[in-house]
């Protein structure tokens, strides 16, 4: 089971591991600023403010000693576009309807939602993820 998925190739117009989908050009500046988030920040939840799976993946993060960067897209400007570049990255990629928040990164690497989130607590790789990243030092 491969618990870090690489983050998607991110040419300019090109989604996907393999640049197999396109991205609006109208979304590309959007795109940057995702992927920046993410590389920039030891972790990274895209999430909305009243979700409760959000809300559960926060709590966990927080309980562990993480500060994560937090970005509420029902809140953020340009939040609706970061989550059609959400949607394209982790939904496209997939090829399925999965929940697509929360959106987890770690080390500038999508580790996915609420369940692996939560899979990667309970067998104990969640921390040294956290670790690696540079979110933890104990």
């Amino acid at each position: 089971m491969q618990l870090m998925k690489e983050q998607p190739d991110l040419q300019v117009v090109a989604v996907g591991t393999g640049g197999d989908r396109q991205l609006p050009v109208e979304l590309v500046e959007t795109y940057e600023k995702v992927r920046s988030l993410a590389i920039g920040n030891a972790v990274v939840v895209f999430s909305f403010s009243d979700c409760c799976m959000c809300h559960v993946v926060k709590q966990l993060l927080f309980g562990l000693g993480v500060g994560p960067t937090i970005i509420d897209l029902d809140e953020e400007k340009g939040g609706r576009e970061m989550q059609d570049v959400l949607y394209q990255m982790i939904c496209g990629a997939q090829g399925d309807r999965q929940q697509m928040v929360p959106a987890v990164f770690v080390g500038g690497k999508f580790l996915g939602g609420i369940q692996t989130v939560m899979s990667c607590h309970i067998n104990g790789t969640l921390v040294p993820l956290l670790k690696d990243a540079g979110a933890l030092w104990l």
